[in-house]
């Protein structure tokens, strides 16, 4: 017995990197083998051995990840944040080991493959966590980092879109496979084929991945699950990871990545049991269904991506009517367009209030409220979201009277549609009516509710709102011959506005150059559908008028351009690639230029 620790001892203090790249080419090979099965074999007889062999695989894996996670604990004899994150893979792999083998029927829903299948994956991600996703050997600058990253992510959602039973009927090309992903990754909407009908479920699977990770950003992802199963940042990774995340703390770059992903997948599942809750069980075959429905929606409203598994969108004839999904739908797409800082704000503030309110009641205590409950941030952030909300929902109620809104049944389906697409033509992309019958007032307000976006820090697009608000109040402040803009006693600083003003001039260059290119590549298409897609493409809304699936092999490439420069941002590349890091020890005279 004493040889066998000491043997365990020796093997985690000395070799554990041994082990841990033996679990990484085991789970590797494991996770290979479940992509083929699941997206490429249409042979039944060459399936069955490839199902068997993942059966085997998958216990195989589990037994071994109990052995190394049991072993590790005994021979060290203490608990870190790897170890929990062990544990955790461990109990997920033993829920689903009882659900298969004992037969019970409230488990049986988690006794199918897709199960299997997943926690072959989350072993994999937990071993690709461990074994690289840190960047210690190397140096990248962060923002190239970033741009890299969503290549990367794109180009294996190419990949994996592009396997044959992906779709239900013929292949996908490399150009549809790479539009798909491009959207999905840049959380778009734009789509050449209905997920609804051509995607098969592992299909509409990879979409919904794509949507998850490149709303929050691949290096975020990478960061949390690096530090959640290899137990610590180093102060490399931390520089790093703190440059993207634009923390300047660096003792709060775990805990504002650990902040991101939970309130993200809390608000996703609150959202999901909302819209679960809104539909009707007759649409559905069974509740598994349902769920995936229900999850799908809610991560594809939050992260204001516009894809949905319903053919004719949101317009389809069960739901067109349906208010309370709608309503449910546009509250998630909201929130997420509100940015991570603003709701963590609010989650704090709540938190907060529940604390202050249990001292009070229970333990007849007084509690000690902060001086400032919400940031300067918070409180521009939303002032600036609700009057573009409640302009937006006012103008399209007065001005699609007497169209579009002549299909309602009730004053209050009339409000409930007007929410659901002004919002929603801000960045999520869904749409309860067809855009091509709007009137052509709405439809230009639509086209600059799109540039104008959401809120900075969030999943949406656009230019954002506060980069507009503040034009407009520097606009203001110059007619006033004021020489700075003042809101909420703080005076907004010089750098913030000149910021502002290079993000919208490299918006419509941009949006402008790809219109250009797209009226030389697609001559036959008219120019407001060509224009809408383009504006659509680049502020990452998703909305079409139609022509998407119709576009030539070029102009789906510039659409896809489009759609990487929107989502990294025109000002990101630049300062990724012309960035000068020299700096000056001397400032010349200044001058004024006349207007």
């Amino acid at each position: 017995m004493e040889s066998i620790t000491s043997f365990l001892k020796f093997l985690f203090r000395y070799r554990k990197g041994i082990v841990d790249k033996v679990m990484f080419y085991v789970s590797m090979i494991c996770s290979l083998i479940v992509i083929i099965h699941v997206g490429y074999i249409t042979n039944p007889e060459l399936a069955f051995y490839t199902e068997k062999s993942i059966i085997y695989m998958f216990y195989g894996l589990f037994v071994l990840e109990l052995i190394r996670t049991l072993s590790f604990m005994y021979a060290s004899r203490r608990i870190n944040v790897s170890q929990y994150s062990s544990f955790l893979v461990v109990s997920c792999l033993f829920f689903i080991v009882v659900a298969r083998i004992s037969g019970w029927d409230f488990l049986s829903y988690f006794a199918r493959d897709e199960w299997m299948y997943f926690g072959i994956g989350v072993i994999f991600l937990s071993e690709l966590s461990k074994s690289s996703l840190f960047f210690d050997n190397f140096y990248f600058n962060p923002t190239i980092l970033f741009v890299i990253s969503f290549i990367g992510l794109i180009l294996i959602g190419t990949l994996l879109l592009m396997l044959p039973r992906t779709t239900l009927h013929a292949p996908l090309s490399f150009i549809d496979a790479l539009f798909m992903a491009t959207s999905a990754v840049c959380i778009t909407g734009l789509s050449v084929t209905d997920i609804s009908t051509n995607f098969s479920l592992f299909g509409q699977g990879v979409v919904l991945a794509l949507i998850q990770i490149g709303g929050l950003g691949i290096m975020t992802f990478t960061g949390f699950f690096g530090y959640f199963f290899s137990g610590g940042f180093s102060f490399k990774n931390q520089l790093m990871f703190g440059e993207i995340l634009g923390e300047n703390k660096l003792n709060s770059v775990i805990s504002t990545l650990l902040t991101i992903i939970s309130i993200t997948l809390l608000f996703e599942l609150i959202g999901a049991a909302f819209i679960f809750i809104s539909l009707d069980d007759s649409h559905f075959s069974n509740v598994g269904e349902q769920v995936f429905f229900s999850v799908f929606h809610s991560v594809s409203a939050f992260c204001n991506s516009g894809f949905t598994i319903l053919q004719e969108g949101i317009a389809h004839a069960n739901y067109r009517y349906n208010y309370t999904f709608q309503i449910a739908l546009g509250l998630i797409f909201v929130l997420g367009g509100m940015g991570f800082g603003t709701v963590f704000n609010f989650y704090t503030y709540v938190k907060a209030q529940i604390q202050a309110l249990i001292l009070a009641v229970v333990q007849k205590k007084q509690y000690k409220h902060k001086a400032q409950s919400f940031s300067f941030n918070t409180k521009f952030i939303v002032l600036c979201n609700m009057v573009v909300l409640i302009l937006a929902t006012v103008s399209y109620y007065i001005m699609e009277q007497g169209f579009t809104l002549t299909e309602d049944k009730s004053v209050g389906g009339e409000w409930a549609t007007s929410f659901f697409m002004a919002n929603a033509a801000r960045s999520a992309g869904f749409n309860s009516v067809n855009i091509s019958f709007l009137n052509i007032p709405t439809l230009i307000m639509i086209t600059t509710l799109m540039w104008i976006g959401v809120a900075p820090g969030s999943t949406g697009g656009g230019v954002k709102v506060t980069t507009v608000a503040l034009a407009l109040m520097n606009i203001l402040a110059l007619a006033r011959g004021k020489e700075s803009i003042e809101i909420f006693k703080r005076r907004i600083a010089l750098e913030s506005i000149n910021k502002a003003f290079a993000i919208i001039v490299l918006s419509v260059l941009t949006i402008t150059f790809s219109f250009v290119l797209l009226n030389f590549t697609d001559p036959d298409k008219q120019m407001i559908p060509l224009l809408f897609e383009t504006v659509s493409a680049y502020t990452t809304c998703g909305l079409s008028m139609g022509v998407t699936q119709s576009l030539s092999a070029a102009g789906k490439f510039i659409i896809i351009g489009t759609m990487f420069v929107g989502r990294v941002g025109m000002l990101t590349l630049l300062v990724a690639f012309i960035k000068n890091t020299k700096n000056k020890s001397y400032i010349y005279p200044t001058e004024k230029l006349l207007f």
